[in-house]
């Protein structure tokens, strides 16, 4: 290994460690490691493929980290994970078979409308009276719950920058009115739409293991604490920080998308 490649690893490592904490925080971490990623020399999917492998160990650091936020939280775990699983599992298997230019016109409007989404969460709570969701929702309002969120799963196991956000404002519409709470399920949920993807991109041979595996261990690191300084930072801040990542992403994206045009 040359000094130039000894670098890249590490400007990698440093990238997945604070996209472990973005993503334990609020989630958008892959605009972190992906355009390093391309910066290394790899091309577009493999460099999707690649931070999707590298970022993947880290949720679990995040999961541990809200473990004690997320008690009683079973009924959401298990139902919002199927759907994440099935979802994640067609999003990664489009990613191997179509073309990413149409999705990616799609891109920052649905972070857009997801960070919009979640700044009227405390509004939208008020005016639908929502409560405890275990113990007052419908089976009508799960379904619905279930559909939002095999939607979001697609996107996630495809592309996923922004995904954490949209499953952020899925769960404060459905009524998870404590942050560090939601941000734990958020991260379970991540856990399953990235398991089938993780497996097809390897098996696919999509990804860059060198790479990949120096940034898992820094994501675990940043995953755990991530979560550790939301805890410490308050429920205010942590919500701030949603904003700021969700629409700076999304002008990221149009800007990037007004580049292509």
């Amino acid at each position: 290994m040359n000094f130039y490649q000894f670098i890249g690893l590490a400007a990698a490592f440093a990238a997945a460690f604070c996209a472990g904490a973005v993503n334990a925080i609020a989630g958008g971490g892959t605009l972190l490691t992906f355009p390093l990623l391309l910066w290394l020399g790899l091309d577009s999917k493999t460099a999707n493929a690649t931070s999707t492998v590298a970022l993947y160990p880290g949720l679990f650091g995040g999961l541990f980290g809200y473990r004690h936020e997320m008690k009683d939280s079973r009924t959401a775990l298990i139902r919002l994970g199927v759907p994440s699983l099935i979802g994640g599992a067609f999003g990664a298997w489009l990613l191997v078979k179509t073309p990413t230019l149409t999705f990616d016109m799609l891109v920052p409007f649905l972070i857009l409308f997801a960070t919009l989404l979640f700044m009227a969460q405390e509004s939208i709570n008020r005016i639908l009276n929502l409560g405890d969701i275990e113990q007052q929702r419908s089976t009508v309002w799960w379904a619905g719950a279930l559909a939002l969120q095999f939607c979001s799963a697609i996107y996630g196991g495809y592309f996923g920058a922004g995904n954490g956000i949209l499953m952020l404002a899925i769960l404060s519409v459905l009524g998870f009115s404590n942050i560090h709470r939601a941000n734990g399920i958020k991260n379970f949920m991540a856990i399953c739409l990235n398991t089938v993807a993780v497996m097809l991109f390897s098996v696919s041979g999509m990804v860059r293991w060198r790479e990949a595996s120096v940034m898992a261990v820094g994501a675990i690191a940043g995953g755990y604490l991530g979560a550790n300084v939301a805890r410490r930072l308050g429920k205010t801040f942590v919500r701030r920080a949603v904003v700021c990542v969700g629409l700076t992403m999304a002008a990221l994206m149009l800007w990037r998308l007004a580049g292509k045009g």
